[in-house]
C-alpha cells in the first residue's frame, strides 16, 4: 500500500444553524486504503460525507486532496479529481435503466471508447447487471441496486470511493454481499472510505477506523485496536469485557 495521502480532513467543524454537527474532526485516507467511519445515529457520519463532497459549508477546518486544499471547490470538480460517492440508500435513478445509470456515472468523461471499455469491465465485475442492463433500476433488488450504485461510481474512474451506510436496509445476506463488493474494490487498488453503523462488518474490511459520537472523534486506530476497545465492545460490537 502506498503511503501517499489521498484525502485529509484537518480540524473540520460543520454547523447547522446553532447545532454543531461536527466539531474539530480530522481524518485521512491513504492511496489504496480502506478506512471506516463508525458511529450511531446523529453522530456526524453523513455530515462528514457531505463535507467531503462540498454539499455543506465548513464552519472551520480544511480539506485536502492529494495535498491540495479543496474545501472551496465545487462538488463537480472534486468528482473530476477522483472522488466518487455511493450514497446512503443507493439512490439509483429508478426510472432509468441499468445501462443509463452506468452511463450517467461517466457524464464528465469524453472518451467514448474508454467509457465503453469501462462499461464492459463493470458488467464483468457484476454479471447480474449485464443480465438486467435494460431493466429499470427501480425494479432491482436491494443488493442489485448496491451493485449498480458502485458500478455507477466506478464509471467516473475514481481513485477514492466514499460509501455512505452501504448496509442500510439490506438483509444480513445482502450486507455480507455488500461488504464483499468493497473487497472487490480493494482488489482493484481503489481506496474506500466507508461511513457505517455496522461496526462489526466494517472492521472486517478496513485498514483503519475512526469513531464518532455526538459530532466528536472519540476513538481511532487499526481494526484490532478498535475491536479491543471497551467502549467499542459495549456500544457497537454487542459485548463488553
Amino acid at each position: 500500500m502506498s503511503s501517499e495521502k489521498l484525502l485529509e480532513l484537518r480540524s473540520v467543524s460543520v454547523n447547522y444553524g446553532r447545532f454543531c454537527a461536527l466539531r474539530d474532526v480530522s481524518y485521512k485516507v491513504l492511496e489504496g486504503q480502506t478506512v471506516c467511519l463508525l458511529g450511531g445515529n446523529a453522530s456526524g457520519k453523513s455530515t462528514s460525507m457531505k463535507a467531503i463532497f462540498g454539499t455543506v459549508p465548513l464552519a472551520s477546518g480544511e480539506i485536502y486532496w492529494r495535498g491540495e486544499r479543496i474545501d472551496s471547490w465545487p462538488t463537480a470538480l472534486r468528482v473530476q479529481a477522483g472522488l466518487a460517492a455511493v450514497p446512503e440508500g443507493r439512490r439509483v435513478f429508478a426510472r432509468m435503466t441499468v445501462q443509463e445509470n452506468l452511463t450517467l456515472g461517466a457524464c464528465n468523461r469524453r472518451d467514448h471508447a474508454a467509457i465503453a471499455q469501462d462499461m464492459e469491465e463493470i458488467y464483468a465485475m457484476f454479471p447480474r447487471l449485464r443480465e438486467r442492463n435494460g431493466q429499470l433500476a427501480g425494479l432491482l433488488s436491494g443488493g442489485e441496486q448496491q451493485m449498480l450504485a458502485i458500478g455507477r461510481a466506478l464509471m467516473s474512474q475514481p481513485v477514492l470511493v466514499c460509501m455512505d451506510e452501504p448496509s442500510m436496509g439490506l438483509s444480513p445476506v445482502l450486507v455480507r454481499q455488500s461488504f464483499a463488493l468493497i473487497q472487490q474494490l480493494q482488489s482493484r487498488g481503489i481506496a474506500v472510505f466507508v461511513v457505517e453503523q455496522n461496526a462489526r462488518a466494517a472492521l472486517k474490511v478496513a485498514d483503519y477506523g475512526y469513531v464518532l459520537r455526538g459530532g466528536e472523534m472519540v476513538l481511532e486506530g487499526s481494526p484490532d485496536v478498535l475491536s479491543g476497545s471497551d467502549m467499542m465492545r459495549a456500544a457497537y460490537l454487542g459485548k463488553a469485557r
